[in-house]
């Protein structure tokens, strides 16, 4: 007897955007009219091209225009469209929208963000823990949509470093141990269902910035 082959798993590529003029020194929250400086838009060149060597079915984007803008290059190596996800957004970061980092590190709020985020709300804004379970439910729905195919996802750092977080089944509030930056790729694989459950999410690579992604895989 033959034995049947397993499914594809479905490959998430998360993306995050490229450098800004304000990366590393301004909260930027979801405010609008923020778009990738030139050192951002030749990032978005470089990832857009190892990004089309898995071969994605879809790309999704946050609204912002720093997440389309990275975004662009892989729509126009692939020409596949870019889809909006509101559900990829950036954390809504409220009254801290546009503030220097400087300044917020020098409130006492700083200290739960950084040590007990899952406790964390921002100030007329959204808890950590909302955007964490946000974006849960949106890569749950990407997977669900494009099952057994690569769907590149161009999101922001706090939102990625929670997807992974989810993903290595880690508290939230340890997902400050991770590292994700500008125009770098993480990777999530989906293994397809079985007699009607979903196998666990297995992480094959975070915060990658140099290596070819034309194969990766479950092992």
């Amino acid at each position: 007897m033959t034995e049947e082959k397993a499914p594809p798993p479905t490959l998430v590529l998360l993306v995050r955007h490229g450098t800004t003029p304000t990366t590393g020194r301004v909260m930027p929250g979801r405010a609008p009219g923020l778009n990738l400086s030139d050192r951002g838009r030749d990032q978005a060149e470089r990832v857009g091209e190892r990004v089309a060597a898995a071969s994605p079915s879809a790309i999704y984007s946050s609204p912002l225009e720093r997440a389309r803008q990275t975004a662009e290059p892989l729509a126009r190596r692939t020409g596949l469209a870019v889809v909006e996800e509101p559900g990829l957004l950036e954390s809504d970061v409220g009254d801290w929208t546009g503030e220097p980092l400087a300044d917020l590190a020098r409130l006492p709020a700083w200290r739960t963000v950084q040590e007990r985020p899952a406790e964390f709300r921002f100030p007329g804004g959204e808890s950590l823990l909302e955007m964490q379970e946000r974006m849960a439910a949106t890569l749950e729905s990407v997977r669900a949509e494009h099952a057994g195919s690569t769907v590149a996802c161009f999101s922001h750092a706090d939102p990625i470093k929670a997807a992974l977080s989810y993903a290595f089944d880690l508290s939230l509030d340890r997902f400050q141990r991770l590292t994700v930056s500008p125009c770098s790729v993480s990777a999530i694989a989906y293994p397809a269902a079985g007699d009607g459950v979903h196998g666990d999410p297995v992480v094959l690579t975070v915060n990658s910035t140099l290596e070819s992604l034309g194969d990766l895989r479950i092992s």
